[in-house]
């Protein structure tokens, strides 16, 4: 909105270059969190930072880079706006913290179209990736598109289940064996038990094919049908915590925006309180 002389309130070129070097600080920070972040993980088990602390100095970390980044921002857009000569102070003051906000908002809008774009691209070339695979017939390639339908053994079960007791038997056999096991171990981990035809139908797979005896190969249903009962629940229990870290993440993530604009207006009014009085 003009004011008096036709000059407009807004200094929006002050508002972009705040915006720019917000943006900037925060890919700095960033990149600078990132290596120290990949500092402190290790693939060995007695080094490195727990999952857990990781977590928490990631989170908190994002929320300094915001601040100290909107302060920046806030700060630059309020010493380099416009003087508005003869506007009364508490108006000057609104308007310097306008352009806080302002340039905040602007930065916060940039970095997310920036960071939706990349997750975008990451996705869809990921998708067309395991799309070409299944359709050059790559069974892996086919469960990752359709996680629902990843059966919940490991192969290593499966190697359990069917382990013969002397030679290997005929291996197209036996992929036919273990894939109607694992149809059967998704049905009961589905259902929540293993219903008593698909248990004497399986245990007689077992025993067919590996040469055990009847007892044995019972035994080995049992204890496959469970490990697959465990690793479900492994898993479900994995996505609730998932979930509830997103949660977390995203509440954290959303007080530290709001204190990010908060900051980037106090440093914008004491930018621009700084600009009229050394003009």
């Amino acid at each position: 909105m003009p004011i008096a002389g036709g000059k407009p309130a807004a200094s929006w070129g002050a508002i972009v270059a705040g915006a720019f070097v917000a943006i900037g600080a925060s890919f700095i920070l960033l990149a600078l969190g990132a290596g120290l972040g990949f500092a402190s993980i290790s693939p060995w088990s007695d080094q490195g930072v727990s999952p857990t602390t990781f977590t928490v100095v990631t989170a908190i970390w994002l929320i300094v880079t915001q601040w100290v980044s909107a302060a920046l921002g806030g700060y630059i857009a309020g010493r380099l706006r416009v003087r508005w000569i003869g506007t009364h102070a508490h108006e000057v003051f609104f308007r310097d913290t306008a352009h806080g906000l302002v340039t905040w908002a602007v930065a916060t809008v940039a970095i997310a179209v920036v960071i939706g774009a990349s997750t975008s691209a990451g996705i869809s070339g990921a998708a067309r990736a395991a799309a070409s695979a299944a359709a050059a017939g790559t069974p892996k390639a086919a469960n990752a598109m359709t996680p629902a339908a990843t059966p919940p053994a490991a192969d290593y079960e499966l190697d359990r289940l069917f382990r013969p007791q002397g030679a290997a038997g005929d291996p197209s056999h036996a992929a036919a064996s273990r894939a109607q096991a694992t149809d059967i171990a998704v049905n009961a981990v589905a259902t929540g038990n293993l219903s008593a035809p698909d248990r004497t139908y399986l245990t007689s797979l077992v025993a067919s094919d590996t040469g055990v005896s009847p007892s044995e190969a019972q035994q080995r249903v049992d204890d496959f049908i469970s490990s697959a009962k465990d690793r479900a629940e492994q898993l479900r229990a994995a996505a609730d915590e998932a979930r509830r870290a997103a949660a977390e993440a995203s509440t954290y993530l959303a007080l530290s925006l709001l204190v990010g604009a908060f900051i980037a207006s106090v440093s914008a009014a004491l930018g621009g309180r700084l600009r009229d009085e050394h003009p």
